[in-house]
């Protein structure tokens, strides 16, 4: 879906183009220049890297929004768009969204981590979660008032959230949607209701893309987002996800929670502009079929 957007701005004045963006940009110093260096600033339509560049009235300046970041690397984490305000990345299997207990090891940190690396004032702020072991498209906000415009209206803000599963067995439907409450016990397991327990309303719609006799991939679409949903609508239907021990069945092909969210769509909470994000299909769920 997203590849490669832009912010476009037209120069007023004659400045050189470093000059420039730093006035014109809500972005650090070392922010700006890795996106020069990065490839990702046009002028009239052509890349330039030149910090120096002469700027005239009337050029059209172009800025990467999606260019890939040279500063930050992370073996569980890659960002996929950064702006003033927020980022989004494509959280690994094995890390938490945040810091529980005594763990160290969160996409938090390692974003507090690189923001103070690259000379930002900014801080993680979770506005959603995923599970340790579910990987894919997450956003964290930048500040705190970014945060809680986009937790004020979750529901409307994003517009399309999509996950996908390697589930257990042949699925029978084509297409379907679950709905029941859900409900957590004393040892936080969560289990449905098809009546109201007292639990929370959930809603799932399920797709199948593909299958075989053993296994089905699966495409979910939330229209709520209760903790451990598409886990638990799995197994209501008989077909767990794969690799899953607390709701599973022990079929476990990968060796991980087949579990990947692929798809995030949503209105910029300062901007109001529609951004849209895909991943591809894990290359070892499609293994499977």
């Amino acid at each position: 879906m997203i590849n490669n957007q832009y912010d476009s701005y037209t120069v007023e004045e004659p400045a050189k183009l470093l000059d420039w963006l730093l006035a014109h940009l809500r972005q650090s110093r070392t922010k700006i220049k890795a996106t020069l260096q990065g490839h990702g600033i046009k002028v009239n339509g052509k890349t330039v890297t030149q910090f120096d560049y002469p700027l005239e009235p009337g050029m059209k300046i172009r800025v990467s929004l999606t260019k890939r970041n040279d500063m930050f690397h992370s073996r569980y984490l890659k960002i996929v768009y950064e702006d003033a305000y927020l980022v989004v990345i494509e959280k690994n299997v094995g890390i938490l969204s945040m810091a529980a207990g005594h763990s160290t090891l969160n996409v938090k940190a390692v974003l507090d981590d690189y923001f103070r690396k690259s000379g930002q004032r900014k801080t993680a702020h979770v506005v959603h979660r995923l599970d340790r072991d579910t990987s894919g498209l997450m956003i964290y906000a930048k500040d705190k008032q970014t945060a809680l415009a986009l937790e004020a209206d979750w529901h409307h803000t994003v517009f399309d959230r999509r996950y996908v599963a390697v589930l257990s067995g042949e699925m029978e439907d084509d297409e379907g949607t679950i709905a029941n409450w859900l409900m957590d016990n004393k040892a936080y397991f969560t289990f449905s209701s098809p009546v109201d327990n007292g639990g929370k309303y959930a809603v799932t719609h399920f797709r199948t893309l593909r299958r075989t006799a053993d296994h089905s991939l699966v495409e979910f679409k939330l229209e709520t987002g209760r903790k451990n949903q598409i886990r638990v609508h799995s197994a209501d239907m008989g077909h767990p996800v794969c690799g899953d021990v607390k709701y599973g069945n022990g079929d476990d092909p990968l060796g991980r929670l087949c579990l990947h969210a692929y798809v995030l769509c949503f209105y910029h909470p300062v901007t109001h502009k529609p951004l849209r994000f895909s991943t591809p299909i894990p290359g070892n769920f499609l293994s499977l079929f």
